[in-house]
């Protein structure tokens, strides 16, 4: 994987696995909310790991936790909606828990939350694997099996979350979500002794479009909302729900009544629940004006000087400045996947990529090899960009992908 071909550059294997022992050495101190994975020092597995030091650096900046950043700010405005909930109805108390360590083990990010063996999200190309039974977490989800099983019935759960995936303004490998929780006492079930009866699931379900209707126009205000039928593995019957803000339907959150088999997997057979899940960046991009998911990262004092804690105030752009194209084309090798190529182009050149796109893509009629040509849009957020850190940036891009991805160039 290209973890292995860093060596040359100075961001060798060990630097990665130095990295990760900090991490998990010194951010030992969770009490019970430490998983399994967060208490002994992990070795990264150099065979199967594709974690890069970009993303591993990424671990320890918890954006949702700094005070006055946007994330921060919707996060805090979220657990403030749940806060009244919980002081207006004291039987559930909505516990806000932020500090879980990302590395969770296979079974957390996937069994437990029933996601099939063949889904396309535990692939290399989607997730990025310590080894293979250890993952960064690909959704806050993975820790509801962990907060139930401890006795906790109301929660939110924030975090950063990992995946592997395309490169726009919208998508980056590391975002920002928060998962909710709420496991009803058995008593106020219209059916006690069948928490799983259709009455049982309509009453849930209604619970849970009160609290996240409220939630929205927390955020929001009054807008106007529309519930879109949906499918997740871990819920039954499945739910999104759309805001309809500055003149189009915007997805805000999923949900669902939380599978039968999960309850029964925590000895809670004999009750009921809901979840949701959300994304900070997708609402802050909305709220604050940001028209790039990579704004959220920057340390320039004229984006971060902007914003006031609990404050939500509109992104005023200070710079835009030009892009640089250059375009790479090859022949398509074994095993090829996209978000492969954009894990290695945003591992050389970090945040001054701004997009990735397939802009030819060629079956040759004799040989049928396939030709693929992506455009790289190289723009920084900060600063004008010369031809020769461009060039060199193409440059060693180019060289990986022939080292790292076996890719015959053209």
């Amino acid at each position: 994987m290209f973890l292995n071909s860093m060596n040359r550059k100075g961001h060798n294997f060990l630097a990665v696995r130095r990295l990760w022992h900090r991490h998990l050495t010194t951010g030992n101190t969770r009490g019970n909310l430490a998983t399994t994975v967060g208490k002994r020092e992990m070795a990264v597995d150099q065979d199967i790991s594709n974690i890069t030091l970009r993303i591993a650096d990424k671990v320890d900046r918890n954006l949702h936790l700094q005070r006055g950043h946007p994330l921060n700010t919707i996060k805090s405005m979220i657990e403030g909606h749940f806060k009244q909930v919980s002081a207006a109805n004291p039987k559930y108390q909505f516990e806000c828990i932020d500090n879980l360590p990302p590395m969770v083990t296979t079974k957390q990010c996937f069994d437990e939350l029933l996601t099939p063996p063949d889904h396309v999200s535990r692939k290399l190309s989607d997730t990025y694997y310590i080894d293979k039974d250890h993952v960064l977490r690909t959704h806050t989800s993975a820790h509801q099996t962990e907060l139930m099983r401890m006795g906790k019935d109301a929660f939110l759960c924030t975090g950063d979350v990992y995946r592997r995936d395309e490169i726009d303004s919208s998508h980056y490998p590391v975002f920002h979500q928060m998962e909710g929780v709420k496991i009803f006492d058995p008593s106020e079930l219209p059916s006690p002794s069948n928490p799983s009866s259709d009455e049982s699931i309509e009453y849930v379900q209604q619970d849970l479009k009160m609290h996240l209707e409220g939630m929205v126009k927390a955020i929001f205000g009054d807008v106007e909302m529309r519930w879109v039928d949906a499918y997740f593995p871990f819920t039954d019957p499945s739910l999104e729900l759309e805001v309809y803000f500055q003149g189009d339907w915007l997805e805000v959150l999923g949900s669902g009544v939380i599978q039968r088999k999960i309850l029964g997997n925590c000895d809670l057979n004999h009750t009921n629940g809901w979840a949701f899940g959300l994304g900070l960046e997708r609402l802050a991009m909305v709220l604050f004006d940001i028209p790039d998911i990579r704004l959220f990262w920057s340390d320039d004092p004229r984006f971060i000087e902007q914003f006031r804690p609990g404050e939500v105030t509109k992104f005023v752009p200070y710079s835009k400045y030009p892009p640089c194209y250059k375009d790479v084309s090859f022949w398509k090798p074994e095993g090829f996947h996209e978000n492969d190529l954009c894990d290695l182009i945003g591992s050389v050149a970090g945040d001054l990529v701004e997009t990735v796109e397939l802009i030819d893509n060629f079956t040759h009629p004799k040989t049928n090899k396939v030709s693929l040509c992506y455009r790289i849009n190289f723009r920084s957020m900060d600063r004008n960009l010369t031809n020769a850190e461009v060039d060199d940036l193409q440059g060693q891009i180019r060289g990986e992908m022939v080292d790292s991805l076996g890719c015959e160039l053209r």
